[in-house]
């Protein structure tokens, strides 16, 4: 027992990474290699340590003592291998590997524009409505009615006053109500739900009802309506949880007749089927790297209850099944209707759950949707106004595009009453309007960088195009 001072060549070689190595460069990264994993925790006390160099000569090592029990990798020249008192051997790689996850989680980082509060608690639907009226033209009623919608809907997920937890109120759950817009095509809808889900700061999706199957069809399944919700909101659960989904071309699911059909409706029926869970509220479940659900695939589980839907879709031929409700109609040489839209805006402010199931939308999916509002066609002086006065209006994003260049660019009012009166003729609405600019602006985009420069005016006219000059002061 007191050969202690005496080698024993017999016993294995306790960790010695100076011995082992060839140089100097290779020992140095032995030793650091080893304090780092202990500092780590990851080894405590390792029995061996081999490196490049060792030998069987001086090491008692067997086979198994030669792979990775994590990994099942032998060692490889240079690689370090540790092998502990139980026999287990662990590579450098799984060593480092083990060390990350055992450390601590990262603190929250500083909150970015992207992740700052979703909504004020001091917001109220008049400021809403203030926003909105930046951004869209006309459509009052429906501002109201969003406004109003909107706020109580994210209301309900904030913190309220203690008034609302008190007596016979402290158990109720405020449900939330979901959104159908109907209107032509140009009319704002979709930049609607577009604003206000800028305006909440809350993240948003869009999803064409017309690329959606019922499940194992060939298609899109539903659930990647939320799917998309989940990726524009930066993979945040929390965050999508309480975004804005908007439902585009609902109107184009509607069942074409009031028989029943003796083949199932997969793209139409099935797919309304479909969506009354999600929108009523759900654990929705979907593959996270999308496409259709697998059993090995990883999901992501999402609740759909603070979501908020709205869905869009121009319905047309809903005025008429509205004024045979109302027993309207008109025919042949009779008294007109009022001039000046008053009629559509009357017919828009009755819209009842019956008329949307005769149209062809299921009850139950209609009974999601209690919030209805109709839009009306934007008249001349609307689509003027849509021309200049938004904040992203069409003629001030090609200003800007010639103000990069430093030339100045401007519209006559008569070249601006011709567009809206083109895009009014074609029924296109708001959306016509960027055609019509588009067309008339692709010369004058080819041209002016290379005949105007810095400090010039383009002044488009009726009748052509007005280059003023800066410096020589006169027209060209």
């Amino acid at each position: 027992m007191k050969k202690n001072s005496k080698k024993d060549t017999n016993s294995p070689k306790r960790a010695n990474p100076r011995k082992h190595t060839k140089s100097e460069m290779e020992e140095r990264e032995v030793i650091e290699s080893e304090s780092e994993l202990e500092e780590q925790g990851v080894v405590e006390s390792a029995d061996i340590i081999f490196s490049e160099g060792d030998g069987e000569e001086d090491v008692d090592m067997d086979e198994s003592n030669r792979i990775c029990s994590f990994c099942g990798k032998p060692r490889k020249p240079g690689d370090i291998l540790i092998v502990g008192k139980g026999g287990m051997a662990i590579c450098s790689t799984c060593a480092q590997n083990l060390a990350g996850m055992s450390e601590p989680a990262e603190t929250t980082p500083e909150p970015t524009k992207s992740r700052r509060k979703s909504f004020a608690d001091d917001i109220t639907p008049s400021m809403i409505k203030a926003e909105l009226d930046k951004r869209i033209i006309g459509q009052e009623e429906t501002k109201k009615i969003l406004s109003v919608a909107a706020y109580n809907h994210y209301r309900r997920l904030g913190r309220g006053h203690e008034m609302a937890e008190e007596g016979d109120l402290k158990d109720v759950k405020i449900e939330k109500s979901n959104i159908i817009l109907a209107g032509p095509t140009g009319c704002g809808k979709t930049l609607f739900a577009k604003t206000l889900a800028e305006i909440l700061n809350v993240p948003f999706a869009i999803a064409d009802a017309t690329t959606l199957t019922e499940a194992g069809y060939v298609g899109e399944d539903v659930e990647n309506i939320v799917r998309y919700l989940w990726m524009n909101s930066g993979q945040d659960i929390a965050r999508t949880e309480k975004g804005i989904v908007w439902i585009d071309e609902l109107d184009k699911i509607a069942a074409k007749t009031q028989n029943v059909s003796i083949t199932r409706d997969v793209s139409g029926e099935g797919v309304q089927q479909a969506l009354l869970k999600i929108v009523e509220g759900t654990a929705c479940r979907f593959p996270a790297e999308g496409g259709r659900k697998h059993p090995n695939a990883p999901m992501v589980e999402v609740n759909t209850e603070n979501i908020l839907f709205i869905a869009g879709g121009a319905f047309v031929g809903l005025d008429d099944i509205i004024k045979r409700r109302q027993g309207r109609n008109v025919i042949g040489f009779g008294p007109g209707e009022d001039d000046g839209g008053n009629a559509e805006r009357q017919i828009a402010q009755e819209i009842l759950p019956e008329d949307l199931v005769k149209y062809g939308l299921i009850p139950e999916l209609v009974g999601r949707f209690p919030i209805v509002s109709k839009l009306t066609a934007l008249t001349e002086r609307q689509l003027l106004d849509v021309l200049t006065k938004p904040t992203n209006a069409i003629t001030k994003q090609y200003r800007k595009l010639l103000a990069r260049n430093g030339i100045g660019l401007r519209f006559s009012e008569d070249i601006l009453r011709r567009f809206a009166k083109n895009a009014i003729e074609r029924g296109t609405g708001a959306r016509g309007l960027r055609a019509e600019i588009e067309k008339t602006m692709l010369d004058i985009m080819y041209t002016a960088p290379d005949v105007c420069r810095p400090g010039d005016t383009i002044e488009l006219l009726v009748d052509g195009v007005k280059v003023h000059h800066a410096n020589k002061g006169r027209a060209a």
